[in-house]
């Protein structure tokens, strides 16, 4: 089985948010600014290599299989080429009969066990590419209940849902496809190489003529890609948020009328979208083309160089088929890679978009657990003093100071954007004070662990949440320790067992998280009876009446009574009808307290309040 010629070294490889009474002095709201997308950073492809390699390394069983079926598939895949050069060289120009079944069926075992290895390696990286991406989701959606308020304030739920899954899933679509290949592809290239200077070091001089070119043509090539992918994430994400907030806000849509204005909208961000697609698409496309030009330009160069070579008895004929089978396989792994690399490059953009998010610095880390006060909360809450913006430049609250005693409740009241919100933002923390104090209890919350403050505190929303389960479910959501018998209670205090028990299946009636059937009215009474099981020290109302009909409406208000017995509340009120029980009313306007005192006494001060309670008592709406 001799194949060297005697001047000749030897062989190698194969492979494959109404402005009434706007005239006293309504503004916008001021606060974060909703929709901003992030901006993109300079990009780092070995350092999110490195961290998808963070991920990848928690699979070392299956990460080892795949390797060593690659390299066993791999083996077998450069062994194929030499042994059709033998079978040439010794029992076909010989015309040797004798042993040449034998080597057949010794081939066929060859291709047979690679394909046998192949399916091993395939099914292998599938499992690692769906346990690596599982662990990155799994990750993101840890990271994002860490992460403070203020990140999502500033972002887009469609352009977060784009990072969660379509990033992601360019990831998986590459580690199932990329990574086998990315293995495979080096061992091939290093053992063709081996294989073809053990058969002939100038046909294998011959044979790598084409190398330093497609190498630079593809490099050329990655420079313009990975700029126009990462560009294209960032479209799409912008795309996604704008579609889900379109949707979700439908009906305001219609009313006003907005639905040519925004279906421009929408054409010029698609358009934008398809242009840089168009781009990256083009560039990526390009590789695959230039590298086959580059493979069969390697052909014809063996063809005559290997003629030549053979006429002067340098070479057998059986080499120049060996080569030939070898310079497939040494370019075939760099076609596959380059005609996926628009599926890398995207993969790669993905993953920094994933690891940008994984990056923001989380609302509670490790470091800063805080304390919790050693005896039950009071309710006693002050503000001394206190300065802070959304943007630093830009402040909303300033030098605001008030009080609240245990059991008070506390109403605010003014223009949009004054800053009461803000107020109740602080409260819970979830943004910090620039500047003052607050303090519960005589202690400043800042030292206090977040968790620990959020479970003194009660919730009620305008945008009344209700989640996917069941009603029984949504309420236990306030305590989930907590029994039927419990839950129950809750909801008779808070007017919610009435038509709870008309439900089809009464408090094992699923929602849906849009809240389904239920009305709004009845949405709230669920999240008051949620605040009502989780028992806290203090309760905040974010004008949770603003968005019912005037029966639902005192329902709610007779369920707050009950909810704010013996508890300091901070009410935010857009009806002034239900804050004149109010034990103080605070007016907010630019940032400050313009006003302050009873029901009663803001009427005879003739000021903001009274002119506002007028108006509204004018539309029915104060009575």
């Amino acid at each position: 089985m001799s194949r060297s010629n005697p001047s000749q070294p030897t062989k190698a490889s194969a492979g494959g948010a109404p402005q009434p009474f706007a005239q006293m002095g309504f503004q916008p709201r001021q606060g974060p600014h909703h929709g901003e997308a992030p901006k993109v950073r300079s990009k780092d492809t070995a350092g999110t290599l490195r961290r998808i390699w963070g991920f990848l390394k928690l699979q070392r069983r299956a990460l080892w299989i795949v390797i060593s079926s690659t390299v066993l598939t791999t083996a077998l895949t450069l062994l194929a080429p030499y042994l059709i050069g033998v079978i040439i060289d010794d029992y076909v120009l010989p015309r040797q009969a004798d042993g040449l079944v034998r080597m057949g069926l010794l081939l066929l075992a060859v291709y047979g066990l690679g394909a046998a290895f192949t399916w091993l390696q395939q099914y292998t990286a599938a499992s690692l590419s769906q346990h690596t991406v599982r662990d990155m989701r799994q990750a993101l959606f840890e990271h994002y209940q860490r992460l403070p308020v203020s990140f999502f304030d500033q972002r887009t739920h469609g352009e977060l849902m784009s990072r969660t899954t379509n990033d992601i899933s360019n990831v998986s679509n590459t580690l199932n496809q990329t990574v086998v290949q990315l293995i495979s592809s080096v061992l091939i290239l290093v053992g063709s190489v081996a294989m073809m200077l053990s058969l002939s070091g100038w046909m294998t001089l011959v044979t790598l003529l084409t190398v330093p070119v497609a190498a630079f043509l593809a490099k050329k090539i990655a420079s313009y890609t990975r700029q126009y992918f990462s560009q294209q994430q960032k479209h799409l994400g912008e795309v996604n948020g704008f579609v889900q907030e379109n949707i979700s806000g439908l009906k305001v849509v219609k009313v006003f009328g907005r639905e040519s204005a925004n279906t421009g909208q929408f054409r010029e961000m698609n358009e934008r979208l398809r242009a840089v697609g168009v781009k990256a698409q083009s560039f990526s496309g390009s590789m695959g083309p230039i590298m086959n030009a580059m493979r069969n330009l390697s052909f014809v160069v063996i063809a005559v160089f290997g003629a030549i070579f053979a006429y002067q008895d340098m070479i057998t004929v059986g080499i120049i088929a060996s080569f030939l089978q070898y310079s497939n396989q040494f370019s075939q792994p760099i076609n596959q890679l380059a005609n996926q690399y628009n599926l890398f490059q995207s993969a790669v953009a993905g993953a920094e978009r994933v690891f940008e998010v994984l990056d923001q610095k989380p609302e509670i880390s490790e470091e800063e657990d805080g304390r919790m006060i050693d005896r039950p909360i009071a309710g006693d809450v002050v503000f001394e003093r206190v300065i802070f913006g959304y943007k630093p430049e830009a402040p909303v609250l300033r030098e605001l100071s008030l009080h609240a005693s245990p059991g008070q409740m506390i109403a605010l009241v003014g223009p949009t954007g004054a800053g009461k919100t803000t107020i109740i933002n602080l409260l819970t923390r979830f943004y910090d004070i620039q500047s003052g104090s607050i303090r519960i209890d005589g202690q400043d919350i800042r030292e206090l662990s977040k968790p620990y403050l959020r479970q003194q505190i009660g919730l009620v929303l305008q945008d009344a949440h209700v989640f996917s389960g069941t009603i029984r479910e949504n309420i236990r959501y306030g305590r989930l320790n907590a029994d039927d018998r419990e839950v129950e209670e809750a909801a008779k205090l808070a007017n919610a067992h009435g038509f709870i028990q008309k439900l089809p299946q009464g408090y094992d009636t699923p929602v849906s998280a849009e809240g389904g059937s239920l009305s709004q009215g009845q949405r709230q009474l669920l999240t008051i009876a949620r605040a009502v099981l989780a028992n806290p020290s203090i309760l905040i109302l974010d004008e949770a009446t603003s968005s019912v009909d005037t029966r639902t409406e005192l329902h709610i208000q007779e369920a707050m009574k009950l909810l704010m017995k013996g508890r300091t509340s901070f009410v935010i009120a857009h009806r002034l009808s239900t804050i004149k029980e109010a034990d103080n009313i605070l007016v907010i306007r630019d940032g400050r307290i313009a006003e302050q005192g009873t029901h009663e006494e803001l009427l005879e001060s003739g000021r903001f309040y009274a002119g506002l309670y007028r108006y509204q008592f004018a539309q029915g709406d104060a009575s």
